[in-house]
């Protein structure tokens, strides 16, 4: 009886494990503008999530993801939810109750687009370094209305480790010592290479914790254009434009895309 209670557990942990040689981390892709409907089969053979914004990008006066949930969902793709956050600037007259608008805000959008109350939404906070008192009020007041209401929150931010004075601080290490007892998923970016491979779409993409935030949960490793700043040490796999391009999609296009790799295939688990 035992021999037979041996060899049963044997025959379900060779099938209940992954196959070998199978990765643990999944590619995916984030752009300001949506990439069009005709272009998800091609993007979908190379990255199995995509990014998704609830409110105008960066930089931008309009939404062009709006409305496209259902359409990624049926190419297969996972999910990357994402709300553009405030600068500096914009922080200076009461950061905290700016911060609870924008989470309500964020909540609303994400209903409104489909996603399921158990989504993770991440902050995009585009600037680095230590973050000052406002912008921490502003965060964490964000991050406390997208719970409140039945959400998970991320943040999106630098892994990039920052001089200051004798120092360097990481944005991602600040913001999550920090935030006092707060849940908080983790997107960061770090282009530099190493860590990042460049633009390189590996078939067993690297593990979020290789940027060099081993709490991260999703890593931007490249981003279109090519940062010299921060990314002049990369392999010439970057376009003679400077961006990265997925392969399958007609150059025509410029279809360039910011590459993520994730421990999920959906990330903020938007399905």
């Amino acid at each position: 009886m035992r021999l037979l209670v041996v060899l049963l557990l044997t025959f379900m942990s060779v099938f209940s494990s992954p196959a070998v040689g199978q990765s643990s981390s999944y590619l995916g892709f984030d752009r300001n503008d949506y990439p069009g409907d005709a272009n998800l089969v091609a993007l979908h053979q190379t990255f199995a999530f995509s990014g998704y914004w609830l409110n105008n990008p960066p930089g931008a006066s309009a939404n062009t993801w709006a409305g496209k949930r259902g359409k990624l969902e049926a190419a297969g793709f996972g999910f990357l939810v994402l709300f553009n956050g405030r600068l500096y600037k914009d922080l200076l007259h009461n950061a905290a109750a700016l911060g609870q608008a924008d989470g309500k805000a964020a909540v609303i959008s994400a209903w409104h687009e489909g996603f399921p109350g158990h989504t993770t939404i991440f902050l995009d906070v585009e600037q680095g370094g230590r973050m000052l008192p406002e912008q921490k009020a502003y965060i964490y007041a964000w991050v406390d209305a997208v719970t409140a209401n039945g959400f998970r929150a991320g943040v999106y931010c630098s892994g990039i480790p920052a001089k200051e004075r004798k120092i360097s601080i990481v944005t991602a290490d600040d913001i999550r010592e920090n935030a006092g007892g707060r849940k908080i998923m983790f997107f960061v970016t770090n282009d530099v290479c190493p860590p990042s491979p460049g633009c390189a779409l590996p078939r067993k993409p690297l593990a979020p914790a290789e940027s060099g935030i081993n709490f991260a949960e999703v890593w931007q490793y490249a981003q279109s254009p090519k940062r010299e700043d921060f990314a002049a040490k990369c392999p010439a796999n970057y376009s003679a434009d400077g961006n990265c391009y997925p392969p399958g999609a007609d150059p025509a296009l410029k279809l360039h895309v910011d590459v993520e790799t994730a421990t999920s295939g959906d990330p903020s688990q938007g399905r």
